[in-house]
């Protein structure tokens, strides 16, 4: 495998792991407008709490920021033109396509014309730096 081959892994990777965590993660916190307390500092920390001790929102975190290790360890060796909108563009269409999966709803078929469009961007990128 070419260094080449070997960031576009390690990019889908970190797409895959940060987009299929976003619905996830969106569940997980769901019951925290729940937590009230009456002063900043204290709702904080009960927010904090709560989260932290939440399983279904501690695992999907987990997941999304070992994506930031992998997206942090690749940029050392790849170009950040091509990373960041690769990254970004492909983590929303495994949010979209996770998100269907588990029920939530996405937007019909603007939605789907848009992760189409976005995919097909970012395919123009990928061979614009396969090419050069």
């Amino acid at each position: 495998m070419t260094l080449h081959t070997v960031e576009m892994f390690s990019f889908l990777l970190v797409s895959l792991l940060w987009g299929v965590t976003n619905p996830f993660l969106r569940k997980g916190a769901e019951g925290m407008e729940s937590v009230r307390e009456e002063k900043t500092l204290k709702q904080l920390l009960s927010e904090a709490r709560f989260l932290i001790f939440n399983y279904r929102y501690v695992i999907p975190f987990l997941l999304n920021q070992s994506g930031s290790l992998v997206f942090y360890l690749t940029l050392a060796s790849t170009e950040l033109s091509l990373a960041v909108p690769f990254c970004n563009s492909l983590a929303l269409v495994f949010t979209f396509v996770t998100g269907m999966i588990i029920g939530e709803n996405i937007g019909g078929k603007r939605a789907v014309l848009g992760m189409f469009l976005t995919t097909l961007g970012i395919t123009l990128c990928v061979a614009s730096s396969v090419n050069n």
